[in-house]
């Protein structure tokens, strides 16, 4: 991945969460020497306490799952040379989607959700996500996790402490259109044909998107000639991105970029 340009890198933000999860891998990447961007979801650009100020009657209750992977293709369009794409969570699941369309130099899919028809028997991650489709509720209006939610699902095994301070600073409403978007054809991904090459990470201590969930996507991806990675790391829930070890983490993922080939 050498170049005399600075390689580019957009973060893919998740659901239930604004693209401020994704501070502190911007500034070590930027220390690297890449040019990093985290495009925002359409209605996320304010602050989280803003838009939980909104709920449950936030416009972001109209993204679908074809709005959200816009704002990525689009931006992706305008960037002078194909950019390497870190997603997490829901931002993994359009990670692998770019790659079907052939558009980026590499993906980094940590904690991800699956695209359709990968699936694992789990009680914690149907706990997780049921609520977040919202079955028998309106589409109209949004989906927001509650303080016990966000515990349970994303920051189990933390202080509570910190529990409270990434759930003020990052918890969002979230469209249940574009959740059950995962669940529909929009999410499906060609396993067999070429892709760029293509990282998944999985949290060990993951409730939501458990470890077994990500090594069964990983295995599904079948072309011989592409590079597909896994790697498994203990501890992590699904707050990977802000837990004390994420400069660890991003430091593997620096790690295997620098050895792509060119």
């Amino acid at each position: 991945m050498k170049s005399s340009v600075a390689p580019i890198i957009v973060f893919v933000t998740g659901a239930v969460v604004t693209s401020a999860c994704w501070d502190n891998w911007k500034f070590f990447f930027e220390e690297q020497g890449y040019a990093c961007h985290a495009p925002t979801w359409p209605g996320k650009e304010a602050p989280a306490a803003a838009l939980r100020a909104q709920h449950p009657h936030s416009p972001i209750a109209q993204n679908s799952l074809s709005d959200v992977l816009r704002v990525y293709t689009d931006f992706i369009a305008q960037l002078p040379a194909k950019p390497i794409v870190i997603g997490h969570s829901f931002g993994g699941l359009i990670v692998q989607l770019l790659l079907q369309q052939g558009t980026v130099a590499a993906g980094v899919a940590i904690e991800s959700a699956p695209p359709l028809g990968v699936v694992v028997p789990s009680w914690t991650l149907v706990r997780a996500v049921l609520p977040m489709l919202g079955l028998f509720s309106s589409l109209q209006t949004t989906f927001l996790p509650t303080f016990a939610q966000w515990q349970y699902a994303i920051a189990n095994g933390m202080p509570q402490s910190d529990q409270q301070a990434f759930y003020d600073r990052l918890a969002a409403p979230e469209s249940k259109r574009t959740i059950r978007g995962a669940l529909s054809r929009q999410a499906r991904v060609d396993f067999r044909r070429p892709h760029a090459p293509l990282l998944f990470l999985a949290g060990g201590a993951d409730r939501i998107m458990p470890a077994a969930l990500n090594r069964a996507n990983y295995r599904r991806y079948r072309h011989p000639g592409s590079i597909t990675e896994y790697h498994e790391l203990p501890g992590r829930n699904h707050a990977m991105l802000g837990q004390t070890t994420w400069r660890e983490d991003a430091e593997l993922v620096h790690r295997w970029l620098i050895k792509l080939p060119s």
